[in-house]
């Protein structure tokens, strides 16, 4: 992986336990940050915190749903370089059999949460001067659509819009506020799976640079955490091997 400058770097990285917020911890604990991790599973936020290299890394359980966890972990983290916020939830069914549970659910974990967690994060100055913040979106927020996906795209399309108003609002400080949004990632998540092999493999097929990886996702946040995006604000990075384009 070609490194872009971290050394030094304090970042908070939320739904560190697995997948792409375990990913993305390696990566930029690779390039040189001192990461502070969160997610819901103490036990799984060690194994990532085990797997990374160099720097004063930290962990801490969290679930971002909760008032009093959330002010926790507030009170926990030291002044911050980055803030990389990629905790959520998947949950695929059809408009006519949602209930109240899911539409709460979803939002909260996806938006709620997370928006609030960033509130309380400038509000009690925890994010330095030329900080940056990366959400991690989705190309079903408001690039594409999939049937069954309105509860999921809902919340990742507030996420969009939310990014926006940030980066005004925190432009004085120097604050950038960026997202990625990804197409289909091959995670660790997969594995223990029932997933079909055939329509896998169709719906690669759609892709025209096939399915991407936790490490794709990784890369993009690294670049935005690095002070090579210091004029870099708003944006909203798809990398989704040409998916969209179709």
């Amino acid at each position: 992986m070609s490194c872009f400058e971290l050394q030094g770097k304090v970042v908070l990285v939320t739904g560190a336990s697995s997948g792409l917020g375990r990913e993305i911890s390696v990566s930029i604990a690779k390039c040189g940050a001192n990461c502070f991790l969160t997610g819901r599973n103490e036990q799984r936020l060690i194994q990532t915190c085990n797997l990374l290299s160099g720097g004063k890394h930290q962990y801490l359980a969290a679930d971002l749903t909760s008032i009093s966890e959330r002010s926790g972990l507030i009170n926990s983290i030291p002044v911050l370089d980055g803030l990389v916020l990629s905790s959520g939830m998947l949950v695929t069914k059809p408009v006519g059999f949602w209930t109240e549970q899911n539409v709460n659910e979803i939002l909260n974990a996806n938006f709620s949460g997370v928006a609030l967690l960033v509130s309380e994060i400038v509000k009690n100055r925890k994010l330095g001067q030329g900080g940056s913040i990366v959400f991690i979106s989705s190309i079903a927020g408001n690039v594409i659509a999939h049937k069954g996906n309105g509860l999921y795209s809902a919340s990742k399309g507030a996420i969009n819009a939310l990014l926006k108003v940030l980066a005004l609002e925190l432009a004085p400080r120097r604050i950038r506020v960026n997202a990625v949004l990804p197409g289909m990632i091959r995670t660790d998540l997969w594995e223990g799976k029932s997933f079909d092999k055939q329509q896998l493999e169709i719906e690669e097929r759609k892709y025209p640079l096939g399915f991407g990886s936790a490490t794709d996702v990784s890369n993009s946040v690294v670049f935005l955490l690095s002070d090579a995006t210091k004029w870099i604000t708003g944006a909203e990075l798809v990398i989704d091997g040409g998916y969209s384009l179709q």
